[in-house]
C-alpha cells in the first residue's frame, strides 16, 4: 500500500515512505558493514577541519571503547566512542568515487563525504558546480572563469542534463526542455547567503534563455531582459562586508515564451527592499551603487546642475567609510546603466529626472538640523544643501524648512502644529529620504516591466527567483526576520518537492515502501504566520496608540514561551527573542520592529512633494495614500506582487483600519510567490560562499558546512541515504560487474543475469531492490561491490603476472640452451675452416707460380708489339699532317678572296642605297609638308587616334623586339667588358710596377746629381775645416750607425704592419662576403615570412567576407519572411535559413507571379506601420555597405600583397643597382689612374729630357732613351684601351633605359639569377670594397697617424742625414715614402668624391624610373577598365603626353639632344600617320562590304522558307518529338530561345528539376552548360537586356530552390556543383588569357565577344559561397546527432571502457528514445556525402574542402564534449577515441583525401586522446606533454588533466602539483584562452579554376528536360 505522509499529533514530524529499513540504521549503516580489520579508512570529527580522515591501525571488536587510528600526517590517535550510542565513525568512499559530478553517486552518503567531494572538486579540479540529486551546488570561486561564453552555451544547448558536467546552463537547459516537452511552467530557485553568487547565477540563467531561444519579434526582447540586470543592480545592489555586489532585495523574474518557445517578454516582482541602507551603512559597507556612480560622474557637463561632488562629501554615502570598490569604475558603470535605460525605452529626459531625484536625496541627507530647545529644532537659514534639494525637486524652501522641523496633529475638533525635537526631526528627514527612494525604485521597476511587456499571447514562462538566503548576524532585526521567514517557506516547498520526486521514482520502479520519520518545519512557519503568531502580534501592537517594542516583546513571551518549543527567551535580555529555524537558532532584537513595520512618513512632507513643479516627482506620488496611519503601506518593501495589480478604488483611502503593514504585505506577497512556485516545476541552485575573505579558490570547511546545512543540501543527502541512493540500470550493472560473473551465469536476459549474480554476491536481500529498469542499492553496497571487483581484478593480475614470469623464465632457459648449441657449432666450424684454409693456400701457391710465369712471358711479348705499333703510328701521323696543312692553306686562300670580293660589292651597294634614301627623304619631305595641314585637322578625330594607336601598338611591339635584341647585345657587351676589364687590370698592374721602378731610377738620378754637387761643396768645406771636424766625425759616425740600425728596424716594422694590413684587408673582404650572404638569406627569409603573413591575412579577410555573406543571406531571409508574412495575412512564418534576395550586383527581375504577389503585399501593407520594414531596409543597406567595404579591404590586402612583391623586386633591383654602381666606380677609378699615370709620365719625360739636354754626356743617357721609348709605347697602348672602354661605356649608357624597362617587366626569379651571376665577380671588386672599408676603419686611421709621425721624424732629421750620410739613401727612402702616401691620399679622396656623385646620380635615376613605372602601371590599370574604343584613345593620348614630356626634358637638359629628339618624334609621328591612313582605308572598305553582305542577307531571308530562322528569333511552331533524319551541320555551341520562353527555361531547368535523375542519367553539370549556351547566344546577338534578365533569373531561381529545399543535401550539392561549373564556364569562355591556356582552338572560338561579365562572375561566386555554407550547415545538421554517440559513447572496442557509478542526474526525464549511433553510421554518412558530390560532378578541390570542414566539425564537437564531460576523461576512453580516429583516417586513405588537410583538423582530438593515455607523474612526463600537445591550448590541457577520472582502482588521479607544473611550463605559450573550439567556424572557401574539356557543340539536350523550345545554333 502506498501512502504519501502521515502527521503525528504528539510530535511536529512527518512520516515518509522509504525502503525496508529505518533512517538511523541506514545513516549509520556505514556501521552495518563497517570494516573491522586494519587499513579501513574513516572520518572523525575535528575542530578546525570539521572532519578529518584517518585509518585503522588495529582491528576493531565489538565492545571496544576506542579505535586506534593513524591520521594522514602520520600521527597516531585514539578515538573514543560515545559510551551511550556506541556509534562508529563514518566510512570513507573508495578513491575511485571521489570527485564525482553527483553526490548521490557516492557509495557512502553522509556529511563528511559530501564536504570532501566538494572540496576535491573545488580545490583540486577547479570545478565550482556539483549535482546533489535535484540540486545544483554552486561554489563562488571569486574569480572570473572562462566557462560562460557563447561556445559553452551552444555546447549545453540540446544536451541531456546528466550527459554533461554540472553547470548552471545545464539546469537552465533542463528547465527549457521540460517547459517545451511537458507544457508546464518552470522555476529556477537560486538561494544562498550574501556573497555566495546568487545574482550572478540568476544572470547567467537568463543569458542562457536569451541566447538559445531567441526573440519572437524584431524588438530584441532578449536584449531588454538582459539590460534590466545592470539597472536593478545599480538601484538595488550594494557593497556589504560579505559581498561587493550584494542584492538588497529579492526578485522573481518571469520570462515569457510563445507557443514556439521564443522569448516574448518578461515581468519582474520585487520583495523587501532594504530601505534603511539609504540612510545608514555599517562600517566597510556602501549605499546603493547608483549614488556612487552619480558622484563619480559629477564632472560631466550634463550633471553640473545636480551640484554633486565626491561621495565623501555626503552623509548618506560616507557612513560606511568605504566609498570605492577595488576593480570597479563607477563612471563606466553609470554609462552601462544609462545605456540599459535607453535600451528599455527610458529616454534622456526621464533619466536626468531620475538622477535629479537621487541627487536630491543625497542633498537631503546633508541637511543639518540643530536643537532650538529641548522640544524643538531648527534648520539654519540659507542651508546650501536644502536649497539644492528644493531646486532639484521643485518645492519652496520655506515649506520644507517648516515641515522638516514640525508636524501636524489632528483631533476631533481642531488641528495644531507641533514642533519636533532634533532626533525626531532627523528621523523624519531620513524617513522621507527612504520613502522617496522606495517610490523611485518602484517607478523604475514598473517602467522596466512596461518595456518588457508584449502584445503577443504568453504560452508559458520560466521564473528565475533570486532571493536572499538564510541570514544570521550579531544583531538581527526586522529585515533578517523576514528573510529567514521566506527561507522557511522555501525550505518547506523544497522538502515537499524532494519527497515527491523520490516517491515518483520508487512508484515508477515499483519498489515497496514503509514509513520513516523526518523533520518538518511547519511548526516554525506556524509560529511566525499563524494566528497569534509573531507577525500577528506585531500588527496588533502597531494598531495600539501607545504600542512599543518592549510591550510587543512581553506579548511574545506571554504567548509562546511556554507553549512552543521553537521559541526561546535570551537569559540576559528582555528586548529580544530566539526562534529555532530549520538551519540554526537566531536571536532577534525587538528594537525598531514596530517602526519598520509601520514605515511612517510625515503626511505634510508628502503634500509638499506632491505640490512640486517637478513632473517626475509628482508622478512618483500620484497614487500616494496618507502615511500618517500606523499601518501605512510600505512603498519599498516589495509588497507589490504584480505591477499590473491596482489598488481598490472603492476602498476608503482615509480609513485607517484596513491599511496593511510591511509584515502583512510581505506575508501576502510571499504566499503568492509560493503559489506560483507550487504551480511550476522547480529547479534548485544552492550557492555556497567558500570563505569570508573573498579569496579565489579558498575553501573554509566550517563556513561550507554551515551553509550546506542551511540550504538543504544535507537534507537531500539524508533523504537519499535513507532509501536507496545508488541506482544502476541493468545494462550499466552488467557492463561494470561482468568480471564478477562466470560464463555459465551470463544469460540472454540481462535482467535475470543481474538478479542471479546479486543474490550470490549480497546475501542480505534488504540491501538492494530490483525495479523495472534499475537496481536500487543501499548506502555502502556499491563500495562493497567495487571491493569485490577490485579483488577479482587483482587476483587476475596476479595470475597474469605468474604466467608471464613463467613464460619469461622458460624463454630465458631456451635462449641459454640455444646459445650453448650455437657456440659448439661455431667452434667446430672454425676448426674445419682452418683445415680448409691450409688446403686452399697450398693449391693457391701452385696456381700463383703458374700464372706468374705466364705473366712474365706475356709482358715481354706486349712490349715488343707496342714498340712496333708506336713507330707505325708516328710515321702515319706525320704524313697525315703534311696533307692537312696543304688542304688548309688552299681553303684559307679561297676564304680571303670571298671576303674581299664581298666587301667591294657591299661598299658599292651602300653608296647606291644612301643615294636612293636621300632622294626618298627629299620627296617624302615635300609630301609631308603637303599633308601636314590635313594631319593637323585629322589629329583630333577619333579615327585618327585609332589609326595612331594601331600604329603605336605596332611600334611598341617593334620597340619591344628591339629591346630584347638590345638586351642580348647588352649581355654580350657586358661579357666583353668583363674580359677587357680583367685584361686592362692586369696590364695596369704591370705598368704601375714598371712606373714605380722608373720613379726609383729617376729619384736615384736626381739624388746622385744633388749628391755630387753637395759633395764637391762639402769637400771644399772639409778641406778648410778638416782640423776642426776630425774629433766630431767619429762621434757623428757612431750616431749615424745607431740611427741606421733604428731605421732598418723601423722599415722592418713598417713591412710587418703592411703585412698585417693586408691580412686585415683579406679578413674584411671575407667578412663582407659573409655579411652579403647573410643579408641575402635574411632577405629571402623575410620575403618568405611576409608572403606567409600576407596569405594568412588574405585568408582572414576571405573568411570575414564569407561570414558577411552569411549575415547578408540571413537578413535577406528575414526580409523575405516578412514580405511573405505581410502578403499572406494569417500565414504563420516558418524558420528559413536560405535567402532568395538577389545580390547588390543584380537587377530586380522577378517572375510574373512574384511580381503580382509583391504588388498585392504592397496594397495590403499600405496602411500598416512600416517602421520595421524601414529598419530592415536600413540594416540591409548598412550590411551591403559593410560588404562593399570588406570587399574593398580585401582588394587593398591583395594590393598590399602585390606591393610587397614589388618591394621585393625593388630590393633585388637595388642589389643589381649596387653592382652597376660598383662597375661604374671601377671604370672611374681606372680612368683616374690612367690620367694620373699619364700626367706622371709626362712629368718624368720632361724631367728626363731636361736632364739629358743639360748633361748630354752624363752616364746612363742611352738607358734613359730606351726607357722613354718603352713608356711611349705603353702610353699608346693605354690610350687604345681607354678608347675601347669609353666605347663600351657609351653603348651601356645608351642601352640603360631599355635595360631598366626590361627589368621592371621581368619576374623576381630573373633578378635572383642576375644577382647570383654578379656575386661571382672578379677579385678586384672585393679588393676595392676591402680597401674602402679599411680606409674608413679606426685602426687604419691610427696607423696612418703613426706613418705621419714617422714622416715628421724624417723631415726633422733629413738635413742631418743628407749631411752625414754619404750616399743619401735614408733621405731618398723618406722622400719616396712621402710621395707614395700623398698619392694614396689623393687617390682615396678622388675615389670618394666620384663614388658619392655617382651614387647620388644613380639614386635620382632610380627614383625617376620608379615613378615612371608606377605611373605606367596606374595608366595601364585605368586603361584596362575602359571599353575597347576608349582604350585606344587613352593609350594614344598617353603616348602623346609621354613624348611631349620627353621632349621638354630633353630641351631642359640638352638643346642639341632635344633637336635630335624632335626629329625622331616627327619621324615616328609620320609613321603613325601613315599607319592610321591605312587603317582608315581598311575600315571604309570593310564598312562597304558589311553593307553589301547585310543587304544580301535581307534578300535571302525574305526568300527562304519558314523552317529557317534568323539570329535573335525563335521558332513559333511546336517541336514534334519525331526525329527527321538530316545531315549534321557544324554547330557553334549556342542555344537560341525566345524572350517569352525565359520563364519556362528557368522553371524546367532549375525549379522543377530533380537532382537525383539528372545526376544519375545525364552528364554532370548539364544545367550549367545549357544556361551558358543560352547566355552565349544572347551575347552573340548583342542583346544586353537578354543577358541581364537571364543571369538575374538564374541567380534568383537558384536562391528560390535552395530556400525551398535547403535541407536536402542532394539538392544543395547538385546546385553547388552546377553553380561552380557555370562560374568556370564564364571564366573559361571570357576571352581573358589566364583562363584560355587549357582551351582548344575550337573552345577559344566560343568565347564571349560583346559583354564583359566580370561583375556577374563576382555575384555568382558569392552565390556559390552561400550555397557552400548552406551545404556545410546541412551536413552539420545531419552529422551533429551522430558525433557524440559514435565518437565518445559507443564502445567500438568492446570491453575496454568500464562504467562507473552514476548519480541521479545520469538519466533524467528529459531523455527521449533515440537510436544509438556508431562509428559505422558516421562512415556510411560520409560515404553518402562523398558519392553524392562525385555523382554531381563537384570539383575535386571543392570536395577536399568539404571533407576538411566535415572532419573539423567531427573533431570540434567531440573535443568540446570531452572537455565538458568528466565521465569521458579516462584512459580507456582515450583508447576508444584513438581507434575511432584511425578509422576516419583509413576512410580518408581509401578515398585518396589524405592531402586535403582533413587529418590535421583532428589533431587537437588526437592529442587530447593521447593526453588521456600518457603517464602523468614526473617532470619528464610534463615536458613530454607540453611538446606533444601543440594543437591544444593551455586551458584545454589543464581542463583535461583536471577532468581525468580513473575508472579502475589501478589508475591514479592527476596530482595538483603536476597540473601546476604543466601550467608553469605552458605560461609562455601564446595561444587563445578559449576553452572550447568554435563548432560554427567555416574555413574560407576558394573555387580554383577548373576548365572543362567538354566541347559545347557536342552537348545533346535530353527530351526529359522538356526544353524543346531551345534551338541549337
Amino acid at each position: 500500500m502506498i501512502q504519501l505522509y502521515q502527521v503525528s499529533r504528539e510530535k511536529p514530524e512527518k512520516r515518509w515512505l522509504t525502503a525496508a529499513s529505518e533512517l538511523d540504521s541506514t545513516l549509520s549503516g556505514n556501521n552495518t558493514r563497517f570494516k573491522s580489520f586494519k587499513s579501513a579508512r574513516v572520518w572523525i570529527p575535528d575542530v578546525e577541519e570539521v572532519w578529518k580522515s584517518a585509518e585503522l591501525t588495529k582491528d576493531y571488536k565489538n565492545g571496544d571503547a576506542s579505535l586506534q587510528l593513524m591520521l594522514e600526517d602520520g600521527s597516531n590517535l585514539e578515538h573514543k566512542l560515545d559510551p551511550k550510542t556506541k556509534n562508529l565513525p563514518y566510512l570513507r568512499n573508495p578513491d575511485i568515487l571521489v570527485g564525482e559530478n553527483d553526490l548521490t553517486a557516492l557509495s557512502y552518503l553522509h556529511e563528511p563525504a559530501v564536504l570532501h567531494n566538494l572540496k576535491v572538486r573545488f580545490i583540486d579540479s577547479k570545478l565550482i558546480y556539483t549535482y546533489c540529486g535535484i540540486v545544483l551546488v554552486a561554489i563562488n570561486p571569486y574569480e572570473t572563469l572562462p566557462i560562460y561564453g557563447t561556445d559553452i552555451i551552444n555546447a549545453y544547448s540540446g544536451q541531456n542534463m546528466g550527459d554533461m558536467d554540472p553547470h548552471i546552463f545545464a539546469v537552465a537547459e533542463e528547465a527549457y526542455k521540460q517547459m517545451a516537452r511537458d507544457e508546464r511552467n518552470q522555476s529556477i530557485i537560486v538561494s544562498g547567503e550574501s556573497g555566495a553568487g546568487k545574482t550572478v547565477s540568476a544572470k547567467y540563467a537568463m543569458r542562457y534563455f536569451a541566447t538559445v531561444s531567441g526573440s519572437a519579434s524584431e524588438a530584441n526582447v532578449e536584449e531588454k531582459v538582459l539590460a534590466s540586470n545592470p539597472i536593478m543592480e545599480a538601484i538595488g545592489n550594494a557593497k556589504t562586508t560579505r559581498n561587493d555586489n550584494s542584492s538588497r532585495f529579492g526578485k522573481y523574474i518571469e520570462i515569457g515564451f510563445d507557443n514556439r518557445y521564443r522569448i516574448i517578454g518578461a515581468n519582474m516582482r520585487t520583495y523587501l527592499l532594504e530601505k534603511s541602507r539609504v540612510v545608514f551603512q555599517a562600517d566597510e559597507e556602501r549605499n546603493y551603487h547608483i549614488f556612487y556612480q552619480l558622484c563619480a560622474s559629477s564632472h560631466l557637463p550634463e550633471f553640473k546642475k545636480l551640484k554633486l561632488s565626491n561621495a565623501n562629501d555626503f552623509v548618506y554615502t560616507w557612513q560606511g567609510r568605504s566609498p570605492v570598490i577595488e576593480g570597479v569604475d563607477d563612471t563606466k558603470e553609470l554609462c552601462t546603466t544609462r545605456h540599459a535605460f535607453s535600451l528599455l525605452g527610458i529616454n534622456e529626459s526621464y533619466q536626468m529626472g531620475l538622477f535629479q531625484v537621487l541627487a536630491a536625496i543625497l542633498h537631503l541627507g546633508n541637511v543639518e538640523i540643530k536643537d532650538k530647545d529641548s522640544d524643538s529644532s531648527i534648520i539654519p537659514s540659507n542651508n546650501n544643501h536644502l536649497t539644492a534639494f528644493c531646486e532639484l525637486v521643485g518645492v519652496t524652501y520655506e515649506d520644507m524648512t517648516q515641515w522638516l522641523c514640525h508636524r501636524k496633529l489632528k483631533t476631533a475638533t481642531e488641528t495644531y502644529i507641533k514642533t519636533l525635537p532634533r532626533l525626531q526631526a532627523t528621523n523624519a528627514r531620513d524617513a522621507l529620504a527612504k520613502h522617496i527612494y522606495a517610490k523611485l525604485f518602484n517607478w523604475i521597476v514598473e517602467h522596466v516591466n512596461k518595456a518588457l511587456i508584449t502584445n503577443i499571447k504568453q504560452h508559458s514562462f520560466i521564473g528565475v527567483l533570486d532571493i536572499y538566503g538564510f541570514e544570521t548576524f550579531e544583531i538581527n532585526s526586522f529585515e533578517q526576520f523576514c528573510i529567514n521567514y521566506a527561507n522557511e517557506k522555501l525550505q518547506q516547498q523544497f522538502n515537499m518537492h524532494v519527497f515527491k520526486l523520490e516517491q515518483e521514482e520508487y512508484m515508477k520502479e515499483q519498489i515497496p515502501w514503509t514509513l520513516i520519520d523526518f523533520y518538518d518545519n511547519q511548526p516554525c512557519i506556524n509560529l511566525i504566520e499563524a494566528k497569534m503568531g509573531v507577525l500577528d502580534l506585531l500588527d496588533e501592537e502597531c494598531r495600539m496608540p501607545k504600542g512599543s517594542d518592549d510591550s510587543w516583546a512581553q506579548k511574545l513571551y506571554n504567548t509562546h514561551l511556554k507553549t512552543c518549543s521553537l521559541f526561546e527567551k535570551p537569559r540576559m535580555s528582555n528586548r529580544a527573542f530566539i526562534i529555532q529555524h530549520f538551519a540554526d537558532k537566531v536571536e532577534y532584537q525587538c528594537e525598531g520592529f514596530l517602526a519598520k513595520n509601520k514605515d511612517t512618513v510625515n503626511e505634510e512632507q508628502i503634500k509638499v512633494l506632491k505640490a512640486s513643479k517637478f513632473d517626475l516627482l509628482v508622478e512618483l506620488f500620484k497614487d500616494e495614500e496618507k502615511a500618517t496611519s500606523p499601518m501605512a503601506p510600505p512603498a519599498g518593501a516589495g509588497g507589490r506582487t504584480r505591477l499590473s495589480i491596482k489598488p481598490d478604488k472603492s476602498r476608503d483611502t482615509s480609513s485607517k483600519e484596513h491599511k496593511k503593514t510591511v509584515g502583512c504585505q510581505f506575508r501576502n506577497s510571499l504566499q503568492m510567490l509560493m503559489d506560483t512556485l507550487n504551480a511550476t516545476t522547480p529547479h534548485y541552485v544552492r550557492c555556497i560562499k567558500p570563505n569570508d575573505f573573498k579569496q579565489a579558490f579558498s575553501f573554509d570547511p566550517k563556513r561550507a558546512v554551515q551553509q550546506l546545512r542551511a540550504c538543504g543540501v544535507l537534507e537531500t543527502i539524508r533523504i537519499s541515504a535513507a532509501g536507496f541512493p545508488s541506482r544502476w540500470t541493468y545494462q550499466e550493472f552488467f557492463s561494470r560487474y561482468r568480471v564478477l560473473m562466470k560464463q555459465k551465469d551470463v544469460l540472454p536476459d540481462k535482467k535475470l543475469t543481474c538478479r542471479n549474480v546479486l543474490e550470490k554476491l549480497v546475501q542480505d536481500q534488504d540491501k538492494y531492490q530490483f525495479g523495472k529498469t534499475k537496481i536500487f542499492f543501499r548506502a555502502g553496497q556499491v563500495a562493497y561491490l567495487e571491493k569485490l571487483r577490485a579483488d577479482k581484478l587483482r587476483a587476475a593480475c596476479i595470475r597474469i603476472q605468474k604466467t608471464i614470469r613463467c613464460w619469461l623464465a622458460r624463454k630465458k632457459y631456451l635462449r641459454m640452451r640455444s646459445a650453448a648449441i650455437t657456440i659448439q657449432r661455431f667452434t667446430r666450424g672454425y676448426q674445419a675452416r682452418c683445415l680448409a684454409k691450409f688446403m686452399r693456400r697450398t693449391q693457391a701457391a701452385t696456381l700463383i707460380q703458374k700464372y706468374q710465369r705466364m705473366c712474365v712471358a706475356r709482358k715481354r711479348y706486349r712490349q715488343k708489339q707496342a714498340a712496333a705499333l708506336a713507330i707505325q703510328t708516328i710515321l702515319r701521323a706525320y704524313m697525315a699532317r703534311q696533307k692537312y696543312q696543304a688542304l688548309l692553306r688552299e681553303s684559307k686562300v679561297v676564304i680571303i678572296q670571298k671576303h674581299a670580293r664581298g666587301w667591294l660589292a657591299r661598299r658599292w651597294y651602300k653608296r647606291c642605297l644612301h643615294s636612293i634614301v636621300y632622294l626618298q627623304c627629299c620627296i617624302r619631305r615635300m609630301r609631308a609638308k603637303r599633308e601636314l595641314k590635313k594631319l593637323k585637322i585629322e589629329a583630333r578625330s577619333v579615327e585618327h587616334f585609332k589609326k595612331l594607336n594601331k600604329g603605336m601598338e605596332n611600334k611598341i611591339m617593334q620597340l619591344q623586339r628591339r629591346i630584347d635584341e638590345q638586351t642580348k647585345e647588352n649581355r654580350t657587351v657586358n661579357e666583353k667588358l668583363v674580359g677587357l676589364e680583367s685584361s686592362y687590370t692586369t696590364e695596369s698592374e704591370r705598368l704601375r710596377g714598371e712606373l714605380g721602378r722608373l720613379r726609383g731610377v729617376e729619384d736615384d738620378a736626381k739624388n746622385k746629381g744633388n749628391q755630387l754637387t753637395s759633395l764637391l761643396e762639402e769637400l771644399e768645406k772639409l778641406k778648410k775645416e778638416l782640423s776642426t771636424t776630425q774629433q766630431e766625425k767619429k762621434t757623428i759616425e757612431d750616431w749615424a750607425q745607431t740611427y741606421r740600425t733604428e731605421m732598418e728596424k723601423m722599415v722592418s716594422e713598417l713591412k710587418d704592419q703592411n703585412g698585417s694590413l693586408k691580412k686585415e684587408k683579406d679578413d674584411l673582404n671575407r667578412l663582407i662576403q659573409e655579411q652579403s650572404q647573410q643579408m641575402t638569406e635574411k632577405m629571402a627569409r623575410t620575403i618568405a615570412s611576409e608572403t606567409q603573413q600576407l596569405e594568412k591575412d588574405l585568408n582572414e579577410e576571405r573568411s570575414r567576407y564569407q561570414n558577411l555573406l552569411t549575415e547578408h543571406r540571413r537578413l535577406e531571409e528575414k526580409h523575405d519572411d516578412l514580405k511573405e508574412h505581410i502578403s499572406k495575412p494569417g500565414h504563420r512564418r516558418t524558420d528559413s535559413t536560405h535567402s532568395s534576395n538577389e545580390s547588390e550586383y543584380t537587377y530586380n527581375s522577378e517572375f510574373a507571379e512574384s511580381e503580382e504577389g509583391s504588388r498585392a503585399a504592397e496594397d495590403l501593407t499600405r496602411g500598416m506601420d512600416t517602421s520595421l520594414t524601414l529598419k530592415l531596409q536600413k540594416r540591409l543597406t548598412e550590411l551591403e555597405q559593410e560588404k562593399q567595404s570588406l570587399r574593398n579591404e580585401l582588394e587593398n590586402k591583395e594590393e598590399q600583397f602585390q606591393r610587397a612583391r614589388a618591394r621585393d623586386e625593388t630590393e633585388f633591383k637595388k642589389a643589381r643597382g649596387a653592382e652597376l654602381e660598383y662597375e661604374s666606380l671601377k671604370r672611374q677609378e681606372l680612368e683616374s689612374e690612367n690620367k694620373k699615370l699619364k700626367h706622371n709620365l709626362a712629368e718624368m719625360r720632361k724631367s728626363l729630357l731636361g736632364d739629358a739636354a743639360a748633361s748630354a754626356g752624363a752616364p746612363g743617357s742611352p738607358a734613359y732613351k730606351v726607357l722613354l721609348d718603352q713608356l711611349n709605347s705603353s702610353c699608346e697602348e693605354l690610350e687604345v684601351r681607354k678608347e675601347e672602354v669609353l666605347i663600351l661605356r657609351s653603348q651601356l649608357v645608351s642601352q640603360k633605359e631599355a635595360v631598366q624597362h626590361k627589368e621592371t617587366m621581368t619576374e623576381v626569379a630573373v633578378h635572383v639569377e642576375d644577382v647570383s651571376k654578379l656575386k661571382d665577380a672578379d677579385e678586384l671588386k672585393q679588393a676595392y670594397i676591402g680597401l674602402k672599408d679599411t680606409n674608413r676603419s679606426r685602426r687604419f686611421a691610427c696607423k696612418r697617424l703613426e706613418v705621419r709621425g714617422l714622416l715628421s721624424r724624417f723631415r726633422s732629421t733629413a738635413p742631418d742625414v743628407q749631411k752625414l750620410n754619404e750616399d743619401g739613401e735614408l733621405w731618398l727612402v723618406n722622400q719616396g715614402l712621402q710621395e707614395t702616401i700623398r698619392l694614396l691620399e689623393h687617390q682615396l679622396q678622388t675615389q670618394r668624391r666620384s663614388y658619392d656623385s655617382e651614387v647620388e646620380s644613380l639614386r635620382g635615376e632610380l627614383q625617376n624610373v620608379k615613378e615612371e613605372n608606377n605611373r605606367q602601371q596606374q595608366l595601364l590599370a585605368q586603361n584596362l577598365q575602359l571599353p575597347p574604343e576608349a582604350r585606344i584613345e587613352a593609350s594614344l593620348q598617353h603616348e602623346i603626353t609621354r613624348l611631349t614630356n620627353e621632349n621638354l626634358e630633353l630641351v631642359a637638359d640638352d638643346p642639341t639632344a632635344s633637336r635630335e629628339a624632335r626629329v625622331l618624334i616627327l619621324r615616328r609621328m609620320v609613321d603613325l600617320m601613315e599607319q592610321l591612313e591605312k587603317q582608315d582605308r581598311n575600315i571604309r572598305k570593310l564598312k562597304k562590304q558589311l553593307k553589301v553582305y547585310s543587304k544580301r542577307i535581307g534578300e535571302m531571308g525574305a526568300g527562304q522558307a519558314e523552317g529557317q530562322t534568323s539570329p535573335g528569333q525563335m521558332v513559333d511552331e511546336p517541336i514534334h518529338p519525331v526525329n527527321i533524319p538530316r545531315r549534321e551541320k557544324d554547330f557553334q555551341g549556342m542555344l537560341e530561345y525566345k524572350k517569352e520562353d525565359e520563364l519556362k527555361l528557368v522553371k524546367n531547368l532549375i525549379i522543377e528539376l530533380k537532382p537525383r535523375g539528372v545526376a544519375v542519367n545525364l552528364i554532370p553539370g548539364l544545367p550549367a552548360y545549357i544556361l551558358f549556351m543560352c547566355l552565349r547566344h544572347a551575347d552573340y546577338v548583342n542583346d544586353d537586356q537578354k543577358v541581364r534578365t537571364l543571369l538575374t533569373s538564374t541567380i534568383n531561381s537558384i536562391k528560390k530552390i535552395l530556400k525551398k529545399r535547403g535541407d536536402d543535401f542532394e539538392t544543395v550539392s547538385f546546385w553547388l556543383a552546377n553553380t561552380c561549373r557555370f562560374l568556370h564556364c564564364l571564366k573559361q569562355y571570357s576571352g581573358e588569357e589566364p583562363f584560355m591556356t587549357h582551351n582548344t582552338s575550337r573552345q577559344n572560338e566560343h568565347c564571349l565577344s560583346n559583354f564583359d561579365l566580370t561583375e556577374y562572375r563576382q555575384v555568382i561566386s558569392d552565390l556559390a559561397i552561400q550555397i557552400y555554407q548552406q551545404l556545410i550547415k546541412c551536413m552539420e545538421n545531419i552529422l551533429q546527432p551522430m558525433i557524440v554517440s559514435a565518437m565518445l559513447e559507443h564502445e567500438t572496442i568492446q570491453g575496454v571502457s568500464g562504467v562507473k557509478p552514476t548519480g541521479l542526474r545520469k538519466r533524467t526525464s528529459s531523455i527521449a528514445d533515440e537510436g544509438t549511433y556508431t562509428l559505422d553510421s558516421i562512415l556510411r554518412q560520409l560515404n553518402a556525402f562523398h558519392s553524392t558530390m562525385c555523382q554531381h560532378g563537384t570539383d575535386p578541390e571543392l570536395i577536399k574542402q568539404v571533407v576538411k570542414q566535415q572532419f573539423y566539425i567531427i573533431g570540434a564537437v567531440t573535443l568540446n564534449n570531452l572537455l565538458l564531460r568528466k565521465d569521458m576523461c579516462s584512459w580507456s576512453k582515450g583508447m576508444q577515441i584513438r581507434y575511432n580516429v584511425s578509422q576516419l583516417e583509413e576512410w580518408l586513405r581509401d578515398k585518396g583525401l589524405m592531402v586535403c588537410g582533413a587529418k590535421e583538423t583532428l589533431e587537437p582530438l588526437i592529442q587530447a586522446a593521447q593526453l588521456l593515455q600518457v603517464k602523468k607523474k614526473t617532470d619528464e612526463d610534463a615536458e613530454a606533454i607540453c611538446s606533444m600537445c601543440s594543437a591544444l591550448t593551455t586551458a584545454q590541457i589543464v581542463k583535461v588533466l583536471n577532468l581525468y577520472t580513473p575508472v579502475n582502482e589501478f589508475e591514479e588521479r592527476v596530482s595538483v602539483a603536476f597540473i601546476r607544473t604543466i601550467q608553469t611550463r605552458l605560461r609562455d605559450r601564446c595561444v587563445s584562452p578559449q576553452l572550447l573550439m568554435d563548432t560554427k567556424m567555416i574555413y574560407p572557401i576558394t573555387f580554383p579554376f577548373s576548365p572543362s574539356s567538354l566541347a559545347l557543340e557536342t552537348i545533346q539536350i535530353p527530351g526529359s528536360l522538356n526544353l524543346g523550345f531551345l534551338t541549337r545554333v
